[in-house]
Formats: C-alpha cells, sequence, structure tokens
C-alpha cells in the first residue's frame, strides 16, 4: 500500500531521531545526520506535497523553472517574488570593493543571535535586491551566482569549448532509447564546483523507462 508524503517523510525524521549522529556543518549550527536514506513516492497517486510543514509551492516552481531555464542569475528570481538565493548573491556584493555599507562580516550567523544586527541586515538585503531589480548591470556584476544548477543543466562546458545540453539530450534519450542506462543529468562538475556560489545540494538525477512508465531517481549530497 503506498504511504502518504508525510508519512513518508516523518518516518525518515523518526529514523534520524533514532540512528543519526551529530555531525558539525559550516554554518556552525551542527546537524543530526544519517547517510543514505531513501524515500519513494508513487506519482501515479499524486504529487506528494507535505502537509506536515509549509511548502511554498510557488517557490519551488519558480527556482525549477530557473534552473531549466538555465539561468544563474537571480533577477529572474526576484521579479518572481522568490528570495531563495538572496543571501548567497548578496554575499558576492558585501565582500566586493564597492560595498560601503555596514560590516556584514558572517552576517549569517550574526543575524540569527542579533536582532538588532538583523534589521540592519534586512535593510540592506532589501536595498540590494531593489537594486538587481532595477539596475541591469548591476544585476549582471552582483546577481549572478556562478556556474550552478541551470549552468550544467543547459550549458556543460567542454574541454573543446562547446557546451553540452544535458536536459535536452536526455529528454531526446528518452524517447529514442527508453531501455539506456545513461539517462542521466548531473550538477556536479568537479571543475567548476569551486566557483559556484554552492555546490549541488540535489546533484545527480536519473531516469528509468519500464512498462511504458517513467520513473526518476534524485541524489542528493545534502537534504
Amino acid at each position: 500500500m503506498q504511504q502518504h508524503a508525510d508519512e513518508t517523510y516523518l518516518n525518515l525524521l523518526q529514523h534520524i531521531l533514532n540512528y543519526g549522529v551529530k555531525k558539525e556543518d559550516r554554518t556552525g549550527t551542527g546537524t543530526i545526520s544519517v547517510f543514505g536514506y531513501q524515500m519513494r513516492f508513487d506519482l501515479s497517486k499524486g504529487f506528494p506535497l507535505l502537509t506536515t510543514k509549509r511548502i511554498p509551492f510557488k517557490l519551488v516552481a519558480s527556482e525549477l523553472l530557473w534552473f531549466i531555464k538555465g539561468d544563474t542569475n537571480i533577477r529572474y528570481l526576484l521579479q518572481n517574488n522568490n528570495h531563495i538565493w538572496d543571501e548567497w548573491a548578496f554575499g558576492k556584493w558585501v565582500k566586493s570593493d564597492e560595498y560601503n555599507g555596514p560590516d556584514m562580516t558572517d552576517f549569517g550567523l550574526r543575524a540569527a543571535s542579533d536582532e538588532a544586527f538583523a534589521n540592519v541586515l534586512q535593510e540592506q538585503m532589501n536595498l540590494f535586491t531593489e537594486k538587481i531589480l532595477t539596475d541591469e548591470e548591476f544585476a549582471k556584476n552582483y546577481g549572478d551566482l556562478g556556474p550552478v544548477y541551470g549552468k550544467q543543466w543547459r550549458s556543460w562546458p567542454t574541454e573543446k569549448g562547446e557546451t553540452i545540453d544535458q536536459l535536452k539530450k536526455v529528454i531526446e534519450q528518452i524517447k529514442k532509447n527508453p531501455d539506456s542506462r545513461r539517462l542521466i543529468v548531473s550538477a556536479w562538475n568537479p571543475a567548476e564546483v569551486d566557483d559556484m556560489a554552492l555546490p549541488p545540494c540535489h546533484s545527480l538525477f536519473q531516469f528509468f523507462v519500464a512498462d511504458g512508465k517513467l520513473s526518476c531517481q534524485l541524489y542528493q549530497r545534502s537534504a
């Protein structure tokens, strides 16, 4: 019997609480972590949208469309009232020689424990996002996140100076050779990962066709 998405998700949380180990992370917050856990959802039974936690679906959809477009600049996201990636672009701005506002060193950690600073940060973030929306040249310089997901999905660079549209190619492969075991799209490019604002969390996905049905397996290095 197919489990509801909420039950599957809550089982994962219970598994983490029962068997997870405490680990440090780059944010200083720390995690309780397990490795290699897999969840399965039968999409023929409906979309697995959780109800036990708030899911801003419009943000999920606009971010995915941003990836599919091959875009790497947050301007499109801001135009769709999506602020998921703001802090990564903002970090680039405040480290630049052109920034002359309040000290924003470790702004994420400081805001979590200092309410006064959090208010200052929000003011600066508002100014930044407004300038991204209204100043095309500023957006070009400070809104881009480097070769993140969309770039790798749609324009993976080759050593010959060409690019590979992985998404287009995998769709063609599914149509022409559905039994292929090479129906893979990867966002993890070791040659460019250090140039990305954030290395890809959902780093690879693979398709599988059987009995006229399409399945997809997603691998996340961090979730």
